[in-house]
């Protein structure tokens, strides 16, 4: 499936749903592509998931911000294959680097940076205790396993949909 014909479809998927997040925040390895930056050069020619593009171009066209929240101990090439894959403009926050913190200090860092509240973001991860840690912040998190597709982008609307409601009947109480 093309990237064009992915995005048609990730609108689509976006139109379903009445709230939406102000934020999607993407881990890199194993989660947009299928790696670990650590484990490649920077004379690679890094790849992307199949549908991640066309994921972050429709997230794009509706004027959602993305961010990126990465624990690599290669920034620097993480950095390299972003600009390589020409997604420099795609993300209103990167944090790619090493930590202890299972992503929280990642995810305050983008917070300052863009002013968006924790429970008006969705995350994707391939490893639970990023995803624990940090839905424990109020952040929608949905954990991967073969990289950010279609059905884990519709499952994550789905659920941040499913949170927004029961934050909100929780004010009106």
């Amino acid at each position: 499936m093309g990237d064009e014909r992915v995005k048609a479809e990730a609108l689509q998927i976006l139109g379903l749903f009445q709230v939406l997040p102000r934020l999607v925040v993407f881990d890199l390895d194993y989660t947009l592509w299928p790696f670990y930056c650590e484990c490649r050069s920077k004379r690679d020619s890094p790849s992307l998931f199949r549908h991640a593009r066309g994921i972050m171009y429709a997230l794009k066209e509706k004027g959602i911000d993305m961010a990126i929240a990465s624990r690599s101990p290669t920034p620097d090439i993480a950095k390299v294959f972003i600009d390589k894959l020409e997604l420099q403009s795609m993300f209103v926050a990167q944090e790619i680097f090493s930590s202890w913190t299972h992503k929280t200090e990642h995810f305050q860092k983008i917070q300052r940076k863009t002013g968006i509240p924790y429970k008006s973001m969705l995350f994707f991860d391939d490893e639970d205790r990023n995803i624990e840690a940090v839905s424990k912040m109020g952040v929608t998190s949905v954990l991967v396993e073969n990289g950010v597709n279609l059905d884990m982008f519709k499952l994550g609307l789905s659920n941040f949909a499913t949170n927004s409601a029961a934050s909100s009947r929780k004010q009106d109480e």
